[in-house]
C-alpha cells in the first residue's frame, strides 16, 4: 500500500524559501565566536586549573546562550516567514476564490485589478480576457442553438400542418393528396439542406484535416460555370478575372466557401446586378475576391451576416427562395478560420458587399 505523502501548500514552501537562509545565516554567525574560542584553548601544561575550568564553564554558557539563540531564530525566521508568504500570495488566494465562484451563467464577473500592477495583476487580466471569450462563445452557443431549435421545428411544424390538413379532408382526391405529398417532400428538402448546412458548419470549426496545395481559381472556376444558369435565370450578370492563387488546405471545404460566397452574391442582389469573381496571387499565398450589386447593407452590420442566423435590421438572412438558412456566411467564416485565412468584408456604399479571402500558401497549423 502506497502511503500518500500530503501536498505542500505554496504558502509552505515560501514560508521555508524565506526563514531557511535567515536560518542558515544566524547559525553560521552564532557558531564563529564557539569555533574562535575553541581553537584559542591552551594546548600546553596549564599552570592554574581553576582558570581552566572557568573557561569550560564560560564556553558551555555561551553554548546553552547560542543555542537559545538558535531555537528564538528558528521561531522568529518562521514567523517573519509565514507572514511575509502570507502577505505575498493574498492577491492569488483572491484570484483564485473568485475564479472558482464564476461558472458557466457567471462568465460576466470579472477578476478586476489585485493592487499594484504586478505579476499578479497580469495574471488577472489574462484570467478576465479568457472570460471575456468564454463568455462570448458560451453566449454565441446559445443563441445559435435557439435559432437552430427553431429552423428545424419551422419546417417540422409545416410539415405536420400539411398532413393534417390533408387527412382532415373528407373530399381529398389523389390529386390533393399528392399535392401534399409534394410540399411534405419540399419542405423535407429543405431540413436537408439546413442538417447538411449545419454539418459544414460543424466540420469547419473543428479544423483541418488535410492539408492539400490547390489553385483556387480552377476551383473558382468550376463553381462559376455550375452556377451561370441559376445566375441567369435570374438576370445576374457574372464577370471574373481568375488568375492562379496558390493555397494549402481541405479542397471540399474551400469549395463549399466558394460556392457559399458566389451563392450569396447571386441571390441577395438587385435583379440585372452583377457579381464578379476574381483570384490573384499574393506575398503569401492566394486571395478570392467577390463583388457583387444588391441592397444597401449598413457598414455596422456587415460582421452580423457572418454570425449564424443573425438579422440585418428586421430581416432574416434567409432568402425567400427557402434555399438560405443564415448559415452561408456563416460557414465561410469557419472555413477561413480554420484555414488559418484573412477575411476582408465591406459594405459597397451603392449596395452589395465586397468580400476579400487570402488565403496562405502553406499549411497553417
Amino acid at each position: 500500500m502506497r502511503v500518500r505523502i500530503p501536498r505542500r501548500s505554496l504558502h509552505v514552501q515560501l514560508t521555508l524559501l524565506y526563514a531557511v537562509p535567515f536560518l542558515i545565516s544566524g547559525v553560521v554567525l552564532l557558531a564563529i565566536p564557539l569555533l574562535g574560542n575553541n581553537d584559542a584553548t591552551p594546548a600546553g601544561p596549564v599552570a592554574d586549573p581553576t582558570g581552566v575550568a572557568g573557561d569550560a564553564g564560560h564556553l558551555d554558557r555561551q553554548f546553552t546562550t547560542s543555542a537559545w539563540a538558535v531555537a528564538g531564530m528558528v521561531t522568529v525566521s518562521l514567523l517573519l516567514g509565514w507572514f511575509v508568504a502570507g502577505r505575498f500570495l493574498r492577491p492569488l488566494r483572491t484570484i483564485t476564490a473568485t475564479a472558482r465562484e464564476i461558472s458557466a451563467s457567471d462568465l460576466h464577473r470579472r477578476l478586476g485589478r489585485t493592487g499594484l500592477h504586478d505579476e499578479f495583476t497580469d495574471l488577472a487580466e489574462t484570467l478576465d480576457d479568457l472570460f471575456r471569450r468564454l463568455h462570448a462563445a458560451f453566449e454565441s452557443q446559445r443563441h445559435f442553438v435557439a435559432n437552430a431549435s427553431h429552423e428545424l421545428r419551422t419546417p417540422l411544424t409545416a410539415e405536420r400542418t400539411v398532413l393534417q390538413v390533408a387527412l382532415a379532408d373528407p373530399d381529398a382526391t389523389a390529386e390533393t393528396l399528392r399535392s401534399a405529398c409534394q410540399d411534405v417532400l419540399a419542405l423535407s428538402d429543405q431540413q436537408e439542406r439546413l442538417i447538411e448546412a449545419l454539418l459544414t458548419l460543424a466540420h469547419g470549426e473543428q479544423g483541418l484535416q488535410l492539408h492539400t496545395p490547390l489553385d483556387l481559381a480552377g476551383t473558382a472556376a468550376e463553381v462559376v460555370a455550375a452556377r451561370q444558369q441559376d445566375a441567369g435565370r435570374r438576370g445576374i450578370r457574372m464577370r471574373t478575372a481568375l488568375d492562379r492563387a496558390p493555397a494549402t488546405g481541405d479542397p471540399d471545404l474551400i469549395e463549399r466557401l466558394v460556392v457559399n460566397l458566389v451563392d450569396n452574391a447571386v441571390r441577395h442582389n438587385s435583379p440585372g446586378g452583377w457579381v464578379e469573381i476574381s483570384t490573384t496571387t499574393t506575398a503569401t499565398g492566394g486571395a478570392l475576391r467577390i463583388s457583387n450589386s444588391g441592397p444597401v447593407v449598413p457598414p455596422g452590420e456587415v460582421d452580423t451576416l457572418f454570425q449564424p442566423f443573425r438579422q440585418v435590421g428586421n430581416r432574416r438572412t434567409r432568402h425567400p427562395d427557402g434555399h438560405g438558412h443564415g448559415l452561408g456566411l456563416a460557414i465561410v467564416r469557419a472555413i477561413a478560420e480554420a484555414h488559418g485565412a484573412t477575411l476582408d468584408a465591406r459594405a459597397r456604399s451603392t449596395g452589395g458587399l465586397d468580400i476579400e479571402i487570402g488565403f496562405p500558401g502553406r499549411a497553417s497549423r
